[in-house]
């Protein structure tokens, strides 16, 4: 008899489909909307995804220097231009279709992004700490 991995055992089937209503407010930055794609729901937290649409102009008071408390962490470009500040690595810009993967822990900088920027973020774990860092 075979047996189901435990990471088999702990995701289900969930499916998202766009609306623009799906995309909120009130999520860790006030100058973002975020739409849920379920993963967190469909790994029991194990991993979360989503897109950020950038939905007011960049203004310099908004750089914060902060580091997140993941295991993994990765961006991809879907619209627009976003520019991170990486501490060792320098500026980085993506533009559509480039993606980065973020070290665990490491500390950045939002430096700028377009009008027009979408995003795509997968972290793992889903329920993760954000710190600003002095």
């Amino acid at each position: 008899m075979e047996t189901e991995s435990v990471a088999a055992q702990q995701q289900h089937f969930v499916i998202r489909h766009l609306r623009e209503s799906d995309f909120k407010t009130g999520g860790l930055r006030a100058y973002s909307a975020y739409r849920d794609l379920g993963v967190a729901d469909a790994t029991n937290g194990l991993a979360h995804a989503h897109v950020i649409r950038m939905i007011t102009p960049f203004r310099p008071e908004l750089s914060v220097r902060h580091h997140h408390d993941v295991q993994f962490q990765m961006v991809y470009c879907l619209r627009g231009w976003f520019e991170t500040e990486f501490e060792g690595v320098g500026r980085q810009r993506l533009l559509p279709g480039s993606s980065w993967v973020q070290p665990a822990g490491i500390r950045h900088t939002v430096v700028g992004w377009s009008d027009d920027c979408e995003l795509l973020e997968i972290l793992m774990p889903a329920e993760h700490a954000t710190v600003n860092d002095p």
